[in-house]
């Protein structure tokens, strides 16, 4: 029987020159990369110069699925979008579930990858083999989720599957998300911005193949032992599917870490007004909601009071509107999240830049008169979120400038000290200082200020795989380059991050070979994961990303004033000399020639 894991299938469309090529990807790439992240990471950075502007149209979209996307293995439905991202300037790998990626993969294909920029608005149709550049005008400025019904009607096929731009990825919103399936998102660094550079609106898939593996017998083996350690996790079997992610807002509010009014504090004293329970307790939750082949089912089928309904909020979207904006109303904090998703913007960056414009505004940088005739920028008001946000996608007042997000906003008054960020990209949902080991790998992230290149949280707050002292110092670096390894590989694998709180390196290494017929050791899976880490690290050297950028702001050099870390700090600049090493680079944290061989890059 063939194997199509191995098979690896590519679209390459022009968008310049209308030209759709077919290829197919050298077995051995495979073997070296697997796929999604890792081998649409080393295609770009074979195919752009890391120098470019990211919304020039020499920059690339690709839209790669992992290797196991589609198959039956727990939660391999993820797909990848890899690009240069605008926000940062970072190479992007920007992750989502749902449906579209193993819906991509059972039309024949692994990854697409689109070049140049079209002349007009248009989309890609994809029916199996039948692939097409068809006409958007008739889009272009819709909502996505507009946008997804009428593409599926006039597509014809009710289970075909839409990956799309809102108006935040038209007007170049330098944190605009695709949003696919309606309420997933490939959220972070801005590659909504990359698609709407190319007036590329949309693509719509629906495919009828079949997807064989090597020993499907073997395989299926190993997939059902993999969701019964799934489904007997406290996390994934118990924790995620009753409340989600936003399971977390309490745990990390009373562990002291929890973010709020733009990192001042490290609690919020109406946690219980936004978090899980609150979801439930008022009515608000309607049903779960899971991915493709996801056992855990933690999205939310969520309907407020005032007639709005959508997906979510998950734990990020929730504290970014909440907590960080010092928001205490949940139906304010839901519809802004579903505001996100309606207008495609990444709601990390959208709740963390309108949290710093807060603090401008509370602390007299930002003039009253820049606001127009908005509401005051001011911490808990609920009204400012969804006024703003619309701003925003629009690029509309000032809603122009914070579009460029946090970083630039803040510049542009002269306080760029006030933006919580990394790498120009708004930190999630972790107060650093609370936990160093995350601080660890908010500072060295590839992609910038980000919790899943490596969530140190597992270890350091909820003793997965097994508890670390938070505030410990000792052997961090390892574990830090251990978490970012494998989570590049579960990456590329196509499966979810949250598989990891019940899955093991052995487990992941079990089911890639049950799949391919390749006779990797858990070593040469966590090599792979390296490989792919410093890939995309020298990506970011030869655009300009100085190792001077491997650090956490200011503001964390200052103890938390309160909770359960109250008198922390971050120790982030004596671990990194450690973590350098740990990755054998140079003690400036450059790569050595040496490196680059082992690892088979250079």
């Amino acid at each position: 029987m063939a194997n199509d894991l191995l098979n690896v299938k590519v679209l390459r469309i022009n968008l310049s020159t209308g030209e759709i090529k077919r290829e197919k990807i050298d077995l051995e790439l495979v073997r070296l990369y697997l796929g999604g992240r890792g081998l649409a990471s080393k295609i770009l950075y074979d195919e752009i110069d890391p120098a470019i502007d990211p919304l020039s149209p020499e920059n690339k979209l690709i839209f790669a699925n992992g290797l196991l996307t589609g198959t039956s293995v727990p939660t391999g439905g993820r797909y990848m979008v890899v690009t240069k991202g605008p926000l940062t300037g970072t190479i992007a790998s920007s992750n989502s579930g749902g449906f579209f990626g193993a819906e991509l993969r059972k039309a024949g294909w692994s990854m697409v990858i689109v070049e140049g920029k079209a002349e007009k608005p248009v989309y890609i149709s994809i029916k199996d083999d039948d692939v097409q550049i068809k006409d958007a005008n008739h889009l272009w400025g819709k909502t996505t989720d507009i946008t997804t019904d009428e593409l599926i009607e006039e597509f014809g096929d009710k289970r075909a599957r839409v990956a799309c731009i809102g108006p935040a990825g038209e007007n170049l919103v330098k944190f605009a998300a695709i949003m696919n399936d309606k309420s997933r998102a490939a959220g972070r660094t801005g590659v909504g911005a990359v698609m709407g550079s190319k007036n590329l609106k949309a693509i719509v898939v629906r495919g009828s193949e079949n997807i064989n593996v090597m020993d499907k017998a073997a395989f299926m083996e190993a997939v059902k032992s993999k969701v019964d350690i799934i489904r007997k996790n406290p996390i994934t079997g118990e924790g995620l599917p009753k409340l989600g992610t936003k399971v977390l807002d309490s745990i990390i509010n009373q562990s002291g870490l929890y973010p709020t009014k733009n990192f001042q504090f490290g609690t919020f004293e109406y946690t219980e007004e936004v978090n899980g329970e609150a979801l439930v307790n008022k009515g608000y939750l309607v049903d779960n909601k899971a991915c493709y082949a996801c056992p855990i089912g933690c999205g939310r089928d969520v309907v407020l009071p005032n007639g709005r309904k959508g997906e979510g909020p998950e734990y990020e979207s929730g504290w970014a509107f909440g907590a960080d904006c010092g928001v205490e109303d949940l139906i304010a904090v839901s519809d802004a999240n579903f505001m996100c998703n309606e207008l495609g913007l990444d709601t990390i960056s959208a709740g963390g830049t309108i949290a710093a414009a807060m603090e401008m505004y509370e602390r007299g940088y930002l003039p009253k008169e820049d606001l127009g005739n908005g509401p005051e920028l001011r911490f808990g008001s609920s009204e400012s979120l969804l006024y703003y946000l619309k701003k925003i996608a629009y690029r509309e007042g000032i809603g122009d400038k914070l579009a460029e997000g946090s970083y630039r906003f803040c510049q542009a008054y002269g306080h760029s000290e006030l933006s919580m960020s990394v790498k120009k990209q708004e930190m999630p949902a972790y107060d650093p200082r609370g936990a160093q080991g995350h601080g660890l790998e908010y500072a060295t992230s590839n992609r910038g200020g980000c919790h899943v290149r490596g969530y140190m949280i597992s270890p350091e707050v909820l003793g997965v795989p097994e508890k670390l002292d938070p505030q410990s110092l000792e052997g961090k670096a390892g574990w830090v380059k251990i978490f970012q390894d494998l989570t590049a590989v579960i990456d590329s694998a196509g499966l979810c991050l949250f598989s990891s709180f019940a899955l093991s390196a052995d487990d992941y290494t079990e089911l890639i070979n049950a799949g391919t017929g390749f006779n990797f050791t858990t070593d040469d899976v966590l090599k792979i994961g390296e490989r792919i880490w410093n890939l995309e690290r020298k990506f970011n050297l030869e655009a300009g990303i100085s190792p001077e950028e491997d650090k956490l702001p200011n503001r964390f050099k200052e103890p938390l004033p309160d909770g359960a870390q109250k008198g922390s700090f971050s120790h982030v600049e004596e671990l990194l000399p450690k973590y350098y090493e740990a990755r054998g680079w140079n003690s400036d944290g450059t790569i050595p020639e040496e490196k680059l061989k082992e690892l088979k890059i250079a």
